[in-house]
């Protein structure tokens, strides 16, 4: 049986993520949470470009209709 998206992102709770916004925008955090419109709360979330950080942001909600891609990402925090 194929994964759902939200199922994907169940199992990406409390782990480190990288999310990609219309715009080209990126931000680095754990996922704390999400909804079933796929609004996302990140934790001791940054902005990165080019894989470095821009702005350490702490908590953010990132809404879901911005959202291009969710990724895995191994950060240290």
């Amino acid at each position: 049986m194929a994964n759902r998206p939200l199922d994907v992102l169940n199992k990406s709770l409390q782990t480190p993520v990288i999310v990609r916004l219309k715009g080209g925008r990126e931000f680095r955090g754990i996922l704390d949470g999400y909804d079933i419109h796929m609004n996302l709360v990140l934790i001791n979330a940054e902005e990165i470009t080019g894989g470095e950080t821009v702005k350490k942001l702490g908590s953010v909600v990132v809404r879901g209709d911005t959202v291009v891609f969710v990724s895995p990402s191994q950060f240290q925090k």
